[in-house]
C-alpha cells in the first residue's frame, strides 16, 4: 500500500507531459499501440479492442497499492501516445518509508519512438523519485531479449545487473503461459547527478532540433 500515500502529480515535460493514467485516455492509447506492432514483441500492449481490459488490470493494481501509472501525452498534439508507471515499490526494513521502486510497463506508439519522448519521460520519473521521494534506488526490467529496450534502458544511464531466469511473465506472442528470462538494470542515487547530467544533455541536444 505505499504507493498509494506518495504524492504522484502531473509531470511536465517540453516534449512529452505525464498525466496519472485515467479512462480518457483509452481511445488515444488504443490507436497508439496499432501504429506498429512490430515493435511490441516482447512487451504487454493491449491491441485496440484490449484496451478497456488493459485498464482495468492497471487500476486493479493501483487499488492493490502497486501501481502509479501514467499516461504519456505528447505536448505537440494533446494526445496520448503510450504508457509508464512507477512499479513494484519497496520500504525500508521496519519503515513505512520508500526505499527503492520500479519504472515499467513503459510502452509508446510507433510514432514516438526515436523522438526524445522516452528519454523526457524517463527524466521526469527518475527526478521524482529521487528528488521527490527519496529513493535510494529505481530498478527497470525487460525481456533479456529485447535488444531495444535493453539499448533505451542503457541510453537513460541505467546500470546492467543481470539476468533474472525465468523471472516473470513472457509477452512474447506464443508463449502465453511460459516465463521470459529478465535483464535488470538499476541507477541508484549516488548515481543520480550523473545520470541526470547525462539525460539533460542528451535532452538539450533533442530541444535545440525544436522548432
Amino acid at each position: 500500500m505505499l504507493l498509494k500515500k506518495l504524492d504522484a502529480p502531473v509531470l511536465d515535460g517540453r516534449l512529452v507531459r505525464l498525466e496519472p493514467l485515467e479512462r480518457r485516455h483509452a481511445v488515444d492509447l488504443a490507436i497508439a499501440a496499432e501504429e506498429n506492432r512490430d515493435a511490441y514483441r516482447f512487451t504487454w500492449v493491449p491491441r485496440s479492442e484490449e484496451v478497456d481490459d488493459y485498464l482495468d488490470q492497471q487500476f486493479a493494481r493501483v487499488e492493490a497499492g502497486v501501481l502509479k501509472p501514467y499516461a504519456q501525452i505528447l505536448k505537440t498534439t494533446g494526445k496520448a501516445v503510450g504508457v509508464t508507471a512507477f512499479w513494484d515499490p519497496r520500504p525500508w526494513p521496519g519503515r513505512d518509508e520508500l526505499c527503492a521502486v520500479e519504472v515499467g510497463f513503459t510502452w509508446l506508439g510507433a510514432s514516438a519512438h526515436g523522438t526524445g519522448v522516452n528519454t523526457e519521460a524517463k527524466f521526469l520519473l527518475f527526478r521524482h523519485a529521487f528528488e521527490r521521494w527519496g529513493a535510494i534506488r529505481v530498478d527497470l526490467k525487460t525481456d533479456a531479449r529485447n535488444a531495444r529496450s535493453r539499448a533505451a534502458i542503457e541510453g537513460v544511464g541505467a546500470s546492467f545487473e543481470g539476468v533474472l531466469r525465468c523471472w516473470s511473465r513472457s509477452w512474447a506472442p506464443g508463449e502465453e503461459g511460459r516465463l521470459r528470462d529478465s535483464a535488470l538494470y538499476s541507477i541508484i542515487a549516488s548515481e543520480w547527478p550523473r545520470c541526470r547530467a547525462l539525460l539533460e544533455a542528451r535532452l538539450s541536444g533533442v530541444y535545440s532540433g525544436l522548432v
